[in-house]
């Protein structure tokens, strides 16, 4: 991404310190370090990151957390995640190691309870687009295309490290078909099953990018639902308010009340005193790949 004034790479925490733990917990391998604490996917976490940096080349770089598991979206709809396993006990002493250790090597961590962390990610592109600091999403969620812009790039992870799906404006219309605000109302119209919100029973994917393709909006397809085929229009009118309530679910908040301070993000390489961290908390592993 060529710019004059700065990169920020704005992170997904949770999408990595997940990828990372999952990465390597099917063999058991959790990496139990010299204080007894398992650090499989904080090593995998902070290897990524490293991985992303190298290729970003970030001026600034920023990584944000959910804060708890209950947010806004819980009190909107009571299903919202609620089928969503707990994690797996190797891995809840990592989410505050993880932040740890990401600040130790002087990585800025935020986030802001009742909101996830895509909601930061949104907010923090948001406020950067008119700063001539561009932005770089780093995930592993695609919900977090709806943030595609002029300044804003999301990339998503693919398997192993420093395999990334780049989106700009011109990569996700070539995609989708469609453009990133669009991509709201097709995520509203089909559900998330992860999520745990279903949108309009019987609509998957195809047919909600076709509609929307066709309607632009989920207001221009209400508007013309007679047109529709009988299953569709029976569908959507059944559907009616779970519709309107996804379509709430699946919007990212690019107004959460976070404050962060952008010189504090500036991003000077490795620290100095890295030997000394990777020692102190037991990540072999990571002195491996980084030192």
């Amino acid at each position: 991404m060529e710019n004059k004034q700065g990169n920020l790479l704005v992170v997904d925490g949770m999408a990595l310190l997940f990828r990372a733990f999952f990465a390597t917990a099917v063999s058991k391998q959790f990496m139990v370090n010299q204080h007894g604490v398992p650090t499989n996917g904080v090593q995998g976490f902070m290897k990524h990151l490293f991985t992303a940096i190298g290729q970003n080349d970030p001026s600034h770089t920023l990584i944000c957390w959910d804060m708890g598991s209950k947010t806004f979206r819980n009190e909107l709809y009571s299903g919202y995640k609620a089928e969503r396993k707990a994690p797996p006990e190797e891995l809840i002493p990592q989410f505050d190691l993880a932040k740890e250790v990401a600040e130790a090597f002087g990585f800025i961590n935020v986030g802001v309870p009742g909101f996830e962390a895509d909601d930061c990610i949104g907010t923090v592109t948001v406020q950067m687009a008119g700063t001539g600091i561009e932005t770089t999403v780093l995930s592993g969620d695609k919900d977090l295309l709806q943030l595609v812009a002029p300044t804003n790039e999301v990339w998503i992870l693919q398997k192993g490290y420093g395999n990334y799906k780049q989106y700009n404006e011109a990569v996700f219309a070539e995609e989708w078909g469609i453009t990133p605000q669009q991509f709201i109302d097709v995520k509203a119209l089909m559900g998330d099953t992860s999520d745990g919100y279903p949108g309009v029973r019987g609509i998957g994917e195809k047919t909600a990018l076709k509609l929307i393709q066709e309607y632009e909006t989920i207001d221009g397809i209400l508007a013309n639902v007679d047109q529709l085929k009988p299953g569709q229009q029976t569908k959507i009118k059944e559907d009616l308010e779970m519709l309107r309530l996804s379509r709430q679910l699946a919007e990212i908040h690019t107004n959460v009340p976070l404050a962060f301070d952008i010189e504090r993000c500036l991003y000077n390489g490795l620290v100095p005193e890295a030997t000394d961290i990777v020692d102190q908390y037991g990540l072999k592993t990571l002195r491996r790949d980084i030192l």
